[in-house]
């Protein structure tokens, strides 16, 4: 997943009620000083939770009288005095902004939540009072009334076009009140979002299950069972106790491996459940949600939520978003009745005596496959620690792209498990990026992986470039003892995924900030990384970097060719929950609600219109689906992930037939896709680069759904 800042799409002239700061605070305070670190890394060392609020106001100041002195101009507007300058206006509320977002998520304590409480809404409240100023607007609509006859070149074009219809879709256009009504929803929402994160994450972490029977312990991997032990002391259990949590790193071995069927259903159960009881109970907040999206869209002139988020992406509409579901649905759902019957068989022929459940299932697809493939989980995991990954990654750019990662040893950095690279040209030595990697569980992090910037990338007047900051975070278990994080499968690809979402960042050469890496259309965005993740199992890189963590033995081909027999096993299980996910999006997306909504009532609804099979649940249900309430971001978007796939499985094919290191196609990749960021149409830049419109079965093909 990429992750971005709010965008701040225009600006306005606020009065904040901003606490009085002592004029030494100021000066000391590392946000309001130009950064002196090495290419203008945050110096997180010397940053306090004190500085935040008081340089988000000072930063909002410094925003109103740069956006002021845009407004007061008698000159006509043009693309160099109204664009442009606000292009280049508000550097100092990105650097706070951008920070503070980053470890909020990554390493958020009681002190960053309750920063973020005030936070939020001043930087919401700001945010929509610059979108909404009637001076500034004038002067961006006058820029973009006149683009033909000033001559403006496409990539001119194409920044004054997003700007409009930034400043539009945020209520540029709406009367007083209209706009006084809209201000009051942005507020609630940003305090909504925040409730609900706030809740998952207590609500993660207050989970444990607790064994103090080692035969509870059969079938678990050693590494499992060590993490769980290092819980329970860290909890005050004595020897013989061992708690297993719902963070990934645990809950899916659990569900994997654990031949206590009682073990699996309470991990299963108690993760699915998460945030919708109790102290924690997220969905009045996503009712509340619901409500205030519909006033947003209606305020907005859109039929529903949904319609305002899909209208300007790639699919312009919920129902061709939902068409393109639809054309894997079915197919997905099929294959998962075969999966079922396959389990069901092994489950029988072991004498289990049981009917295959929800929380049976990643447990014996992994029996079939093992049984089909001759695959042990634990023995492909040997040969993914989390270093020798790392290493795919680099040499992965460095052969596609010419790039080379080198570790900066001394470099400011957010937590002490953070690395820092720089990232230059392989011939030349020019420096093209900084790239951090966050890659363990903590409870201070939030579940999931994500991309994010500390810094865009740009193109200064004098023709100089500043290079971005980039960053991965991933939540894998920690090393035990001398074994270090091993990866399972999906922990490989994942990581693949976030440094594709990276490489779109740190690779981009678009002319303007707003253009570039990942400031894409959100259907659009997801190509990079999950293009990235063919890589990953691709045997000519497997020999490169999968080692064996005891003996650095490489990768045996008789493995490899096992790993690529298997490669489509639990499909159906895969597609469907991801799929049906996106499908529930999309339909609480189209919702207008004025008053309260029975959140688990709306979600089985849509589960008995889609046939969704018992053995399985959506991949994220309501309370814990992050990507659609803990922002908007993804909200009536999380489509995107198969959107995108469509495009990936397409492109990647042109690279199965030219050869996946080939450089005539990697530099066309390169210079067509990671290096333009929004500088044109995304269709027209994929077609560049494919030579024609993707068609969805690549997808189906690349996922064995289809021959």
């Amino acid at each position: 997943m990429k992750l971005s800042i709010l965008t701040l799409a225009t600006a306005a002239l606020v009065t904040c009620a901003a606490p009085a700061i002592a004029q030494e605070t100021m000066r000391q305070n590392p946000f309001l000083q130009d950064y002196t670190t090495v290419y203008q890394i945050p110096p997180f060392e010397q940053i306090t939770y004190a500085d935040y609020l008081p340089a988000l106001y000072a930063a909002i100041a410094e925003h109103d009288a740069e956006i002021a002195q845009i407004c007061s101009q008698t000159e006509a507007p043009t693309f160099e005095n109204t664009i442009l300058a606000l292009e280049n206006s508000g550097s100092t509320l990105d650097k706070v902004v951008h920070v503070f977002m980053a470890l909020e998520e990554s390493n958020s304590s009681p002190e960053m939540v309750a920063i973020a409480e005030e936070l939020y809404p001043a930087y919401s409240q700001h945010s929509d009072a610059v979108s909404m100023n009637d001076a500034l607007f004038a002067r961006i609509k006058g820029v973009y009334d006149t683009m033909d006859a000033a001559g403006l070149d496409p990539v001119q074009r194409r920044l004054v076009e997003k700007y409009y219809k930034q400043a539009v879709r945020n209520g540029a256009l709406l009367n007083p009140e209209q706009k006084k009504e809209l201000t009051e929803v942005n507020s609630l929402l940003s305090s909504l979002y925040l409730t609900f994160n706030k809740n998952l994450l207590n609500a993660t972490n207050a989970f444990a299950a607790v064994v103090d029977d080692p035969a509870r312990l059969s079938g678990l991997p050693e590494s499992i069972v060590a993490t769980a032990a290092e819980q329970a002391a860290a909890r005050g259990l004595g020897e013989g106790h061992w708690v297993f949590t719902l963070h990934a790193p645990c809950r899916l071995p659990v569900l994997q491996y654990a031949d206590d069927r009682d073990l699996r259903c309470e991990i299963y159960v108690g993760y699915t459940t998460q945030a919708q009881s109790g102290e924690f109970n997220n969905l009045p907040v996503i009712s509340d949600i619901l409500v205030a999206r519909a006033r947003k869209a209606a305020i907005l002139g859109f039929e529903s939520f949904g319609a305002y988020q899909t209208d300007c992406v790639m699919a312009k509409t919920v129902q061709s978003a939902r068409d393109l579901l639809m054309q894997i649905w079915e197919p997905a759902k099929a294959r998962v009745a075969e999966e079922v019957a396959e389990m069901q068989a092994l489950a029988d022929r072991r004498g289990d005596n049981i009917t295959i459940e929800p929380w049976d299932y990643y447990y014996y697809s992994e029996k079939v496959r093992a049984e089909k493939f001759d695959l042990d989980e634990n023995e492909v995991r040997a040969y993914f620690p989390l270093p020798s990954v790392v290493k795919g990654l680099f040499t992965m750019a460095e052969r596609l792209y010419n790039v080379k990662f080198t570790e900066i040893t001394d470099a400011p950095h957010y937590f002490d498990e953070v690395t820092v690279y720089d990232v230059t040209d392989a011939t030349t030595g020019e420096h093209i990026s900084v790239f951090m990697t966050d890659y363990y569980s903590r409870p201070s992090k939030r579940q999931g992986a994500w991309m994010s910037e500390f810094k865009g990338s740009w193109v200064n007047a004098d023709g100089t470039a500043e290079r971005p900051i980039i960053f991965n975070v991933c939540n894998y278990a920690h090393p035990t003892g001398d074994t270090p994080a091993l990866l399972s499968l999906d922990d490989v690809e994942t990581t693949f995924h976030e440094f594709g979402h990276a490489l779109h960042g740190m690779l981009t050469r678009a002319r303007y900030k707003s253009l570039a890496g990942t400031n894409v259309d959100r259907d659009f965005v997801e190509l990079p990384s999950q293009i990235d993740e063919h890589w990953a199992m691709e045997p000519e890189l497997l020999k490169e970097y999968a080692h064996h963590y005891i003996t650095g033995e490489v990768i045996p081909d008789e493995l490899i060719a096992r790993l690529a027999a298997a490669a489509n096993h639990g499909q159906g299980f895969a597609t469907t929950e991801l799929c049906g996910a996106s499908l529930l999006d999309l339909a609480f997306g189209e919702l207008n609600p004025t008053e309260a909504v029975d959140v688990t009532a709306f979600e089985q609804q849509v589960s008995e219109q889609l046939g969704m099979p018992a053995q399985l649940t959506y991949r994220y249900r309501p309370a814990y689906f992050k990507h659609v309430f803990g922002s908007d971001q993804y909200a009536s978007g999380y489509y995107t992930y198969l959107w995108a796939e469509v495009l990936d499985s397409d492109g990647f094919e042109l690279f199965k037939e030219k050869g996946v290191f080939d450089p005539e196609t990697a530099a066309s990749y390169l210079h067509n896709i990671l290096e333009p960021g929004d500088s044109e149409d995304p269709m027209t830049l994929f077609v560049r680069f494919r030579g024609h419109k993707p068609a969805v079965d690549a997808l189906l093909r690349n996922r064995g759904l289809a021959d």
